[in-house]
């Protein structure tokens, strides 16, 4: 794929998501740095597609996508003071994935990637290719976000 056919894809998906789902409300939270979640999903579903792509590990692209645009599914602002936001880190896959499952059909693979994310900090590890790669991509576009 190209660039521009990544972004496309990604694009269409989003949308796909905004119009059944509630992805558009991450635009109206900080991520990291001063990146909205939208912002930061979209970025990780970018890089994730376009690594899977150069390791040849792509046959599983809509479900990669759909994973990394949903793995921070949270909605919710974690910067404000509230108990219930407390271990953020730890407890927002588990949260994104509520939320997701409650909104759309997920795959098994979705599941995954949204759940596990956060390995190893959430001592779950990814058990599909595409859930270690965008655990490895959120990784670097978060580190990228903060010191931006």
């Amino acid at each position: 794929m190209t660039p521009a056919d990544r972004k496309r894809l990604i694009a269409e998906l989003a949308q796909e998501l905004s119009e059944d789902g509630r992805l558009k409300m991450s635009r109206n939270f900080t991520q990291h740095g001063r990146t909205s979640v939208y912002d930061h999903s979209v970025r990780v579903a970018y890089y994730s597609l376009s690594l899977a792509e150069r390791l040849h590990l792509d046959r599983h692209r809509r479900e990669l996508v759909r994973g990394a645009l949903l793995h921070d599914y949270f909605l919710y602002d974690w910067h404000e003071k509230d108990r219930s936001h407390s271990l953020h880190g730890f407890r927002h896959p588990f949260t994104a994935l509520r939320n997701a499952e409650a909104d759309f059909v997920l795959s098994k693979r979705e599941r995954n990637i949204i759940l596990r994310h956060m390995f190893p900090l959430i001592p779950l590890p990814p058990s599909c290719l595409e859930g270690w790669i965008v655990c490895m991509v959120d990784k670097g576009c978060s580190i990228y976000e903060v010191i931006k």
